[in-house]
């Protein structure tokens, strides 16, 4: 098949459906080309070695890469983030057709759900089946994450959403909640696909063992970890309440954040007025040293605000976490919490409760550290047996099959 990828982030961005997916599917024999945009996520500022040019081409690892010009940024103004998701959207309709080659199907990442709108434009233009892959419910997680709180504009992305899954050949979507959403509004049962995520990093996993990296215990202290995004969605302000309940309980619990993003700045102001001296934050680290960091860790933490529609979703962090085989504390409702309940991975907790939270991590740190390595180890083993990334490709791939030859017929 020739097939093209649509996305707005792509390498050298953090993005695991990247630059090993697309070579991948080479490897099994299609021809694979990509268009996507400057890289600037997530700082919101162009990476060194690019500049912004209506488009440029280059070639990674055997993959053709065509990038075309867009708005870079990624903080809280709303209006620049429409700016962002916009310019994209609009350089990849006026020159996607002209400087892409011909495909069978068209794979669309998501978010952004503009960029369904330069799907369906480049489906028509190319008679090609449309897949889209659906990694995030829009508007919803824009309201609850509180990104965009304007009605009118809340609507009209719900009508723009309404479209794409109208247009599309097949959606695939990380969990059965997202499926049964879609349900609700109408999308035709036979479109949709569950393909469950692999973990970012299990190209980097291999060497895991061996890799630089550093380590995050403190000796005598139990450390729990946190790795990834800090922004609105994961409400990490409950965590440190946990933090400061657990410091006046004189416990040896240690909470060590390590990522960036929009609040962790304030995260970092309200630690210290809390005067918080079990928790530390860590910048982010390169793929190839955050398996030495998960891994020297006692447990691992999940967090997401307590709202209906986290409930439906399972953080892409989870499969890192259970590729490292280390205890997590799983503090999300509903499916992602069911996963690790179903891997006997670790335990579960309310979200944004830190009471809650403070009494899982007890919880674990009171286990003996061989009942803490048996729930690692069946942590690992389920993610191999039912996550990795062979196993989502091969489903991703036939999908994209069954719709190019739908789309022939």
């Amino acid at each position: 098949m020739r097939i093209l990828i649509v996305s707005q982030w792509f390498d050298p961005e953090p993005f695991y459906k990247g630059l090993p997916f697309a070579r991948q599917l080479a490897e099994y024999g299609h021809e694979v080309e990509v268009l996507t945009g400057y890289p600037n996520y997530p700082g919101g500022r162009v990476y060194p070695g690019y500049k912004i040019r209506p488009w440029m081409r280059e070639v990674q690892d055997g993959v053709r890469i065509t990038r075309v010009a867009l708005y870079p940024s990624h903080d809280r103004s709303a209006l620049r983030r429409i700016g962002n998701y916009l310019s994209f959207c609009g350089s990849a309709v006026m020159l996607g057709s002209a400087l892409t080659n011909p495909a069978d199907v068209i794979y669309a990442y998501h978010p952004p759900g503009t960029v369904g709108l330069a799907a369906i434009w480049l489906k028509y233009l190319k008679t090609a089946a449309l897949v889209y892959d659906v990694q995030d419910m829009w508007p919803d997680s824009l309201r609850a994450t509180g990104m965009f709180n304007n009605t009118l504009a809340l609507r009209a992305m719900h009508c723009v959403m309404k479209t794409v899954y109208k247009r599309a050949d097949r959606i695939i979507v990380l969990s059965q909640g997202f499926r049964d959403m879609l349900l609700d509004r109408g999308v035709p049962e036979r479109k949709v696909r569950v393909v469950w995520n692999w973990s970012p990093d299990e190209c980097a996993a291999a060497t895991w063992e061996d890799a630089p990296g550093e380590s995050v215990r403190d000796d005598g202290r139990f450390t729990v970890v946190y790795a990834g995004n800090m922004g609105p969605a994961q409400a990490l302000g409950a965590v440190l309440e946990a933090a400061r309940r657990l410091q006046d309980l004189d416990s040896r619990v240690e909470f060590v954040l390590v990522g960036s993003g929009i609040e962790r700045a304030r995260l970092q102001v309200r630690a210290q007025e809390l005067g918080l001296r079990n928790v530390r934050f860590c910048a982010p680290v390169p793929v190839a040293e955050i398996g030495a960091l998960l891994q020297s860790a006692d447990a691992l933490l999940v967090h997401l605000r307590d709202d209906p529609l986290f409930s439906v979703t399972i953080p892409s962090k989870t499969q890192s976490y259970l590729m490292a085989g280390r205890p997590i504390v799983m503090a999300v409702r509903g499916e992602a919490a069911e996963l690790v309940g179903r891997a006997g991975a670790g335990v579960t907790c309310e979200p944004e409760n830190p009471v809650a939270i403070a009494e899982a991590v007890l919880h674990l740190a009171r286990m003996t550290p061989h009942e803490r390595q048996l729930m690692g180890k069946a942590g690992r083993g389920f993610y191999w047996s039912n996550l990795s990334f062979e196993h989502g490709v091969r489903q991703i791939e036939a999908i994209m099959r069954e719709a190019a030859e739908e789309r022939g017929r």
